[in-house]
């Protein structure tokens, strides 16, 4: 059996002793992990240095380089997700809906762990941290397979995490590093049927095409983030100039940080000048449409790559559009599926721009830069899904549990 079958192998084992413990004994090794982040921080951020100096020798670009790095407000903050996990209400046991039938048996449907989870991801080495400790609470062993670039973090972090989610009583093997920097391991991970039971990558478009066509275990799939913000006719041009400047520049490298402003043009000339001042005095880049251009000499010209993309960078495609009919028809055909955002004072306005955009999220005069587990309230999370199946939008406890039908019955036979 190869390294990666192994520990799968283990981890299904350490699932079924996870399964039915109770809250008190996740919460106190959820307490245990965030403390142990604190104590071996310094650990932590060495191995971290080592891997954000590879990564920039290697010609690894910013964005990148700033999910990869690490700094102890980052680690404390790790730390700070695991323990406001700690506090939220254990999914496992939830009764979702529950139900007398007429022949007097009693029906409920009730939560219950996935059982062994498996996330691939790229760089972000908080992810290490947010997957094990949602995995824990929902009672689901956990493999945690990221890229190479973060090998030498994720390294002393699963040893961390593990050695005291172990001692706070976990089963051995809860949380596991999945074996390997190649794509042989990725490959052997995805073929895991029967050991692992969902897989759910996080990262580029490519990482996410590659396990979501490649893999024979179940996938939950998350998306890329090409964000759009629109500014309606009616916008509060203060709100909604601040609202894309947050957006696009509060931290760019991100998947919910606003990739194309889209604006009406009845909007455009009192709130263009203002918002291109803003956005250029924050570094940004435009590349814009021919009526967008007329308000930036330095723009240039958008295209359909420019549409489309996910920039991860302080660029911003900017188009002008008659009517929010337009907008929305150009967010179904450029758009991700993420989070889309509009700026408005019609309240008709806005509850047809919520009804007509097809993503995850949907903001109303507010930052895409929301859509987010923990501002959400869910602590960490352990992704955000632009599926239509099972989860979708920031992904927290409950989406990490399937469910059992319990039918109780006084020695009731089928006639």
């Amino acid at each position: 059996m190869s390294e990666v079958l192994d520990v799968a192998k283990r981890a299904r084992t350490a699932a079924a002793g996870l399964a039915p413990l109770p809250r008190k004994d996740k919460d106190a090794a959820l307490l245990a992990m965030a403390d142990a982040l604190v104590a071996h921080s310094d650990r932590i951020l060495a191995a971290n240095a080592e891997d954000v100096t590879a990564g920039r020798e290697g010609g690894t670009s910013e964005s990148l380089l700033d999910r990869l790095a690490l700094t102890p407000a980052r680690v404390e903050a790790m730390a700070d997700g695991l323990r406001h996990v700690a506090t939220l209400p254990d999914p496992v046991g939830e009764v979702v809906r529950g139900s007398s039938l007429p022949n007097g048996l009693e029906l409920r449907q009730v939560r219950v762990p996935l059982g062994v989870v498996g996330i691939v991801y790229e760089a972000r080495p908080n992810v290490t941290a947010d997957a094990a400790g949602l995995c824990l609470k929902s009672g689901n062993a956990v493999l945690l397979r990221g890229s190479a670039s973060a090998y030498r973090s994720n390294t002393v972090l699963v040893d961390v995490l593990a050695e005291a989610a172990t001692s706070a009583g976990m089963p051995v093997d809860s949380i596991q590093l999945v074996p390997g920097v190649d794509r042989e391991s990725v490959q052997e991970l995805m073929r895991a049927r029967g050991l692992v039971d969902v897989l759910i990558p996080r990262g580029g478009a490519g990482l996410i095409e590659a396990v979501v066509s490649g893999s024979q275990v179940p996938v939950i799939e998350t998306g890329v983030g090409n964000c759009t913000v629109y500014v309606d006719a009616s916008a509060d041009l203060e709100k909604a100039v601040a609202i894309i400047v947050n957006a696009k520049t509060h931290r760019p490298s991100v998947c919910n940080a606003a990739e194309t402003l889209l604006v009406h043009v009845d909007a455009a000339p009192a709130f263009l000048p203002l918002a291109v001042k803003a956005l250029r005095d924050g570094g940004v880049q435009l590349h814009a449409d021919e009526r967008a251009a007329a308000y930036d000499d330095s723009a240039l010209p958008v295209t359909d790559e420019d549409w489309a993309a996910e920039y991860l960078s302080l660029d911003l495609a900017v188009g002008v559009v008659d009517s929010l009919d337009e907008a929305v028809a150009h967010i179904r055909r450029w758009g991700s599926g993420h989070t889309e955002a509009i700026v408005t004072r019609d309240v008709d306005e806005a509850r047809r721009f919520v009804k007509s955009v097809d993503s995850a999220a949907v903001m109303v005069n507010a930052s895409t830069r929301f859509t987010d587990g923990s501002e959400f309230g869910f602590g960490a999370e352990i992704g955000i899904s632009t599926q239509k199946l099972h989860a979708r939008g920031p992904m927290g406890l409950p989406e990490l549990t399937s469910t059992t039908y319990v039918v109780t019955g006084e020695g009731h036979v089928r006639s």
